[in-house]
């Protein structure tokens, strides 16, 4: 293979000159990215390119659910999620295509990947060899931190052991061979959207970075492991409360000091520094009113920039629609435009810390430090990260049924969803509906390509690839170079993870729901009046049963409305992520279901609700209701409802205790159809 001719997209030099300028008079800008990836890999590479001539400054990849999870795009489980939240990578010419006329020597790329993240960054390190780069000069950060995967976003493969090993084992190959990259960026972000309080954020993402720092001490020379530790990045979340927030990040700095220097003996303070990223919350975008999410993610973006000691060193900004569906280029640019504003219109780059001996600040920080010191040592007594993720999940499920419960009671005020509800429609929501829908086509066309992709290659070198890879995940032996191998012999992403579940095996996290009823939801006597009267009308409990088909991990409203469902008297099933369609009318046929729900986020709820529909037909159960939950525009609300669906709910149905009653009234409707 022949190394591709490299040019600058149209703008980037001419904008790092004016940024070097700047630099004179300021403090460095934050790098300025947006979080993107979509359809094909041609496709977003044309975005990246426009956006880096529009003033961005380094690149974050989204990669779609089947590469995030391990699959090829011609998968079962990766029908209808092909290029929905992410770009399809199933081999080293989509890798190529997705960087082609991008420098990769010049550039700093964060990609926003865990299970697959050793997989991915061999394509890149194979990609980078071809454009004639040198390795050791590339810049940027595989997310890699698999432990939030099992607390919050579900896009694990294997075990959390196994899981740890092969973090480890891209961060000693990065030491070793690419200095300047991040082999793990611990990831608070989702955390927080699955419901974490800041002192739970804090202390689950340091127990995470210490269970990986506890991985890499004996891999490398003690005098050496200073150096590996201020590889070490995180990614982390800024909610609205931005005061709040950005004491949050004055305690992560403090704290994670404290840990470098007391646990691991770490005396040189540029290795002890908290290098973060961030993407403000997308947790609090509103479907309601989505114009006011744009104030949302400023006033956000200021915990995160305001604070010198604490700034982010990369922001990616949320697009003001992406409550809705995914972004266009044009409100993607318009989230950029607002960090730039910031970074080279405003004053702030000027001066120093403008919160330093403020009593207010000094004693939320204390307060947030002390409560995320006592979740630590709660956590270490139990064995650390590894060993508590379970006693983790079920205290995010909880925090989040507390959150909701607030904005349900109108404690928490959110303006457009509990208060103030009545505005004028939104002008930003043009004929298009206000977000980009990717082509139904783009998925039998990628699998197209990657069968041409297998005709083409040498079937010998990936064979020998393949047993190689096998053999080192045996042995214990670091992966990434059989994995680099393995990316230029040709083996697809689907491949690779194989060969990790073979030796590794599969795992299926903990949904942090418990068959206990909880005492802390309120105001319920009238609900579980009205499930115990349709329990007595049905002949036995209402049963509910809940899951969420295909690859999206976003497990956050399936566990609420399980949580809610357990607790108002259902007799709930909720078996957690990734079912297929058959699996999941299996288990509501054994189980004697009276409603089947199905909670999909990712964009792909026609197909998948399809194919659910006609297997429950074909099971001789068309009179069970069915109920869908997601992001789900007005449109394809309807359609769904046309194929049979009974109820669709969007994230603006906020109020749980209303769907509950929706539900047990259609239980017994289902009931009499039957």
């Amino acid at each position: 293979m022949t190394p591709t001719k490299q040019n600058y997209p149209p703008g980037f030099t001419r904008f790092a000159m004016s940024q070097t300028q700047h630099e004179k008079k300021t403090d460095r800008p934050w790098l300025i990215r947006t979080y993107a990836g979509h359809s094909t890999a041609t496709k977003s590479n044309a975005l990246y390119r426009a956006n880096l001539a529009k003033g961005q400054t380094g690149l974050s990849v989204a990669f779609d659910l089947p590469t995030q999870t391990g699959y090829d795009s011609d998968h079962v489980l990766a029908r209808g999620e092909v290029g929905k939240v992410g770009v399809p990578v199933c081999h080293l010419g989509d890798m190529r295509t997705l960087f082609d006329q991008i420098p990769l020597e010049q550039m700093n790329t964060s990609m926003t990947i865990n299970a697959t993240a050793p997989w991915l960054l061999s394509l890149y390190v194979a990609v980078a060899e071809e454009q004639g780069a040198d390795t050791t000069k590339l810049q940027g950060t595989v997310q890699n931190d698999l432990i939030k995967e099992y607390l919050s976003r579900g896009t694990y493969i294997c075990p959390p052991k196994p899981s740890l090993k092969m973090i480890g084992d891209v961060a000693e190959y990065c030491y070793q061979h690419i200095p300047k990259w991040n082999p793990m960026n611990v990831c608070s972000y989702h955390l927080q959207e699955a419901g974490a309080t800041p002192e739970q954020e804090l202390a689950f993402a340091l127990a995470t970075a210490q269970a990986v720092l506890d991985e890499l001490k004996p891999r490398v020379a003690p005098e050496d492991f200073p150096a590996l530790v201020g590889r070490i990045s995180f990614f982390v979340n800024a909610g609205i409360r931005f005061v709040t927030e950005m004491c949050k990040m004055r305690a992560f700095v403090d704290l994670w000091d404290e840990i470098c220097q007391e646990r691991y003996c770490v005396d040189n303070p540029k290795f002890r520094r908290f290098r973060y990223g961030v993407q403000v919350n997308s947790l609090g975008l509103t479907e309601q009113q989505p114009e006011n999410n744009v104030y949302r993610i400023l006033i956000e973006m200021l915990a995160v920039t305001l604070s010198k000691k604490a700034r982010a060193r990369a922001v990616q900004l949320p697009a003001w629609n992406e409550a809705l569906g995914l972004p266009r280029p044009w409100d993607q640019q318009w989230s950029m435009r607002m960090q730039q504003i910031m970074a080279y219109e405003t004053d702030l780059l000027e001066y120093g810390d403008l919160f330093d001996g403020n009593p207010v600040v000094d004693a939320k920080v204390e307060a947030l430090k002390d409560g995320a010191r006592a979740e630590l040592a709660n956590l270490g007594s139990m064995g650390g990260a590894i060993e508590s993720i379970e006693y983790m999940k079920s205290r995010l499920v909880e925090s989040n049924a507390d959150r909701l419960n607030r904005i349900e009671r109108a404690e928490t005020i959110v303006v457009g969803v509990n208060k103030w509800t009545e505005g004028e429609p939104s002008p930003l929501q043009t004929e298009d509906g206000g977000i980009m829908v990717v082509d139904p086509a783009v998925e039998e066309e990628q699998i197209t390509r990657l069968n041409a992709w297998r005709k083409d290659r040498d079937e010998a070198a990936v064979t020998a690839a393949l047993k190689a890879l096998r053999e080192a995940a045996q042995s214990g032996a670091n992966i990434m170079p059989p994995s680099i191998a393995a990316a230029k012999a040709g083996v697809t992403t689907g491949e690779w993870a194989e060969e990790m579940r073979r030796v590794h095996g599969i795992y299926r996290g903990p949904t942090g729901v418990s068959a206990s009823v909880s005492n802390k939801t309120e105001n319920l006597e009238d609900l579980r009046d009205q499930v115990a009267a349709a329990s007595d009308k049905l002949g036995r409990r209402l049963k509910f049963v809940i899951g969420k088909p295909g690859l999206d991990g976003h497990s956050n409203g399936a566990e609420q409305i399980a949580y809610r469902a357990r607790d108002c008297g259902m007799d709930i099933t909720y078996d957690g992520i990734r079912l297929t369609p058959e699996e999941l009318v299996q288990s509501a046929q054994d189980d004697k279901a009276h409603v089947l729900g199905l909670s999909i986020l990712s964009g792909s709820h026609l197909p998948l609700v399809q194919e659910t529909l006609t297997r429950l037909r074909d099971a001789g159960m068309e009179n069970l209701p069915v109920i869908v939950g997601g992001i789900i525009p007005d449109e394809d609300a309807a359609k769904l409802k046309e194929m049979g669906v009974s109820l669709v709910f969007t994230p603006k149905n906020f109020e749980l205790n209303s769907m509950m009653s929706d539900i047990t009234k259609l239980a017994i409707s289902g009931e009499e159809k039957s």
